[in-house]
């Protein structure tokens, strides 16, 4: 029986191939997609996630919006990395299903409030600003998710956004940190595991093999973008998202560890770094499960044959 899932989203060119691999994949469903400002604003992260889900033949998911802004000061985006439109050099058509009704952080409370206890997981692929709103509205759905797996942080890797600071992270670093204090059952996946996965140009090219629509676009949402090429050397680009989507369908690719992961809120120097405590200095109770290693080739393995199910 499928287990399900909620995707809270700020497509981004690896948000959508995340979305992608959880369409294609008969393990879970996907209850809905909630979007929030980051990579993008709101108004362009829900757009996009409506015309990712009609290029799949899927409108009937809804797609809510959720917040505009971060709880915590200034706006950061990522339009550098995943172009004007945010799908790189994917061009979708304006999609014809409209929003749902209501915002995205009651669709979060509801949906967990209503089905059976630690029965849905929560993907986080953007800032955690939805999830931090909700368990301040409703902190007792920290103990109803069955987990809440992260796309953000940095343990060695540092940072990509600042040298110290992962952007989700930084894109709202209160709203991390409240999370992180929430005793919700949270796996991180952090840019030491996601740097490892990288869409070489092989790799690309399998995908775009396939011969299907929707592998042709996760081929042209795999490419690195304009600033990183004419370097001198072979393109790559990291699948920061899709990693999220692999954990819950092949967990033994991965491996970890129980850890406490503290979010900075105070330097400016420092700003949304993950202070990962895999010494046990701190003597603070680990509060998150870190991944720190990934089968690369067994991701693409998975990630390129569930495609080939999709239109």
């Amino acid at each position: 029986m499928p287990r399900p899932i909620i995707i809270d989203t700020d497509p981004g060119t690896d948000d959508a191939v995340a979305i992608l691999l959880a369409l294609a994949a008969p393990e879970v469903e996907v209850m809905g997609l909630v979007a929030v400002a980051g990579n993008l604003p709101l108004a362009m992260t829900e757009r996009n996630a409506r015309s990712v889900l009609e290029l799949a033949g899927r409108p009937e998911i809804p797609v809510y919006a959720g917040c505009p802004r971060p709880m915590s000061p200034g706006l950061v985006a990522a339009v550098h990395v995943h172009g004007e439109g945010g799908l790189g050099q994917l061009e979708l058509p304006p999609p014809r299903a409209v929003l749902a009704r209501g915002h995205g952080v009651d669709f979060l409370i509801e949906t967990l409030r209503e089905a059976a206890p630690r029965s849905v997981k929560v993907c986080v692929l953007g800032p955690l600003t939805n999830i931090a709103t909700a368990l301040v509205k409703a902190p007792e759905i920290a103990g109803r998710m069955a987990e809440l797996v992260v796309m953000g942080g940095a343990s060695y890797a540092l940072g990509n956004t600042t040298p110290a600071a992962e952007f989700n992270m930084h894109a709202d670093p209160f709203a991390a940190a409240l999370v992180f204090d929430s005793s919700a059952p949270i796996t991180m996946i952090p840019l030491d595991l996601t740097h490892q996965v990288l869409s070489t140009p092989e790799r690309i090219e399998r995908v775009r093999a396939l011969g299907n629509r929707c592998g042709e676009a996760a081929a042209m949402l795999m490419e690195p973008p304009p600033a990183r090429r004419g370097r001198g050397r072979r393109p790559t680009y990291a699948l920061h998202d899709p990693c999220v989507i692999a954990y819950l369908l092949a967990p033994e690719l991965f491996e970890g560890g129980e850890v406490n992961v503290a979010i900075e809120t105070q330097s400016p120097l420092t700003l949304g770094m993950t202070v990962v405590d895999w010494r046990g200095i701190s003597g603070r109770r680990p509060n998150a499960r870190v991944m720190t290693r990934i089968d690369a080739d067994g991701f693409y393995t998975l990630l390129t044959e569930r495609l080939a199910g999709l239109p």
